[in-house]
C-alpha cells in the first residue's frame, strides 16, 4: 500500500532474512494429516491493485469468489483513505458487510490459512512488508498452500499467483498482528472462525442488512452453537422484524427456557402478546420481571401492558 512494490519486497525479503518463524517450523514437522498436500483455489478472481489499493483490490478479490461480484472502484470509496493512501482493518470488514457479506475474523495461525483454503475459502490477509519501525502494509489474499514445496498462494498487489515460503510469509504476516478475515455469503460460516468472532461478526452484519439476510446468518450460526444466547436473541429480533411471529416466539421461548433470560423472556411476552395469547404472555412477562437486573424495567412496562 504504502511505497513502491518493488522496495517493499526488499525490505520483506530482508526482514524474512533476520527474522524467526514460529509457526513454520512447527507446521512442516508435524502437518495436518486432515489437510491434503497441496490447495489452490484457481477460480479466484484477479484484480491487479492500482497505487496504494491493495485494500480494494483484496476485498473485490475476496467479495467475488464469495458469490458477490465487486470491482475494485466500486469500493474505494468505502475502504480506501486518501489521507492514509492505504485502507484501515475496520473499513475493510465495514466494506464487505456494505456489500452484503459477513466479514468474519479468523484465527492467526497458518493451519487457519491452510483449513479456510481447503474448504473453499480465500482469506484476506494484513501484512507489513516493511519492519516494526518502518511499517509498509499491505493487504493480499491467500488461495492455497503446497506443503511439499512450504508456500503459500496468494493474489497480491501485481502479482495474479504469487508463491511465498511459509516463512516468508509467516514475518510479514506476525509483523500485522496476523490479522485476517474471511467474507462469505449471509448462512455460510468460515470453517476455523471461533464462536465469539462469528457472534461478533453477525451482530455487525445485522445492523445495515436485510432482516431476512441477518436471519440466515443467525440461523446457521445457531445450528453450530446451540447454546449462544447472542445469536438466539438475534435470529428472534430479525424474524420478528420480517414479521414471522411464530418462528420468532418459537426462538425466545427456547432461548428462555435454555438460559432463563430477562430479555428472552420479555421479547416472548411482547410477541404472544401480540398473538392475542395474553394468558401465556403474562406469564412470561412475570418471569422476566422476577428475574431483575437491567431488563427489569422493561419487563414491568411489558406486564403492564398485558394487564391492560
Amino acid at each position: 500500500m504504502r511505497g513502491a512494490w518493488a522496495a517493499a519486497c526488499l525490505v520483506a525479503l530482508l526482514a524474512a532474512l533476520t527474522g524467526c518463524a514460529v509457526q513454520t517450523p512447527r507446521l512442516l514437522a508435524a502437518p495436518p494429516a486432515d489437510l491434503p498436500p497441496r490447495v489452490e483455489l484457481t477460480a479466484t478472481p484477479f484484480f491487479p491493485q492500482e497505487d496504494y489499493q491493495c485494500g480494494p483490490a483484496a476485498l473485490a478479490t475476496a467479495l467475488s469468489a464469495a458469490g458477490i461480484p465487486t470491482r475494485p472502484d466500486a469500493l474505494v470509496d468505502r475502504v480506501f483513505l486518501p489521507g492514509r493512501q492505504g485502507s484501515l482493518q475496520i473499513e475493510m470488514l465495514v466494506g464487505a458487510r456494505g456489500r452484503g457479506a459477513v466479514a468474519t475474523r479468523i484465527p492467526g495461525t497458518l493451519e487457519a490459512l491452510m483449513r479456510e483454503t481447503n474448504d473453499g475459502n480465500p482469506v484476506v490477509v494484513l501484512q507489513n512488508l516493511g519492519l516494526s519501525w518502518a511499517p509498509s502494509w499491505h493487504y493480499a489474499v491467500v488461495i492455497g498452500y503446497d506443503l511439499d514445496a512450504a508456500h503459500f498462494v496468494l493474489r497480491s498487489g501485481p502479482l495474479e499467483r504469487q508463491q511465498l515460503a511459509f516463512s516468508t510469509f509467516e514475518h510479514t504476516w506476525d509483523r500485522s498482528g496476523r490479522w485476517a478475515f474471511v467474507v462469505t455469503p449471509p448462512g455460510a460460516l468460515p470453517t476455523t472462525a471461533s464462536e465469539a468472532e462469528v457472534t461478533r461478526a453477525l451482530v455487525a452484519f445485522e445492523h445495515n442488512a436485510p432482516p431476512a439476510a441477518a436471519a440466515r446468518a443467525y440461523r446457521s450460526a445457531l445450528a453450530r452453537w446451540p447454546d449462544n444466547l447472542t445469536l438466539a436473541m438475534g435470529l428472534g429480533n430479525t424474524l420478528y422484524a420480517q414479521g414471522e411471529t411464530s418462528g420468532a416466539a418459537a426462538v425466545f421461548r427456547d432461548a428462555a427456557q435454555r438460559h432463563d433470560d430477562a430479555a428472552a423472556y420479555n421479547n416472548l411476552a411482547i410477541v404472544l402478546l401480540e398473538q392475542g395469547r395474553r394468558d401465556e404472555a403474562r406469564r412470561a412477562a412475570q418471569r422476566a420481571v422476577s428475574l431483575g437486573g437491567p431488563f427489569q424495567a422493561q419487563a414491568a412496562d411489558t406486564l403492564k401492558r398485558v394487564d391492560e
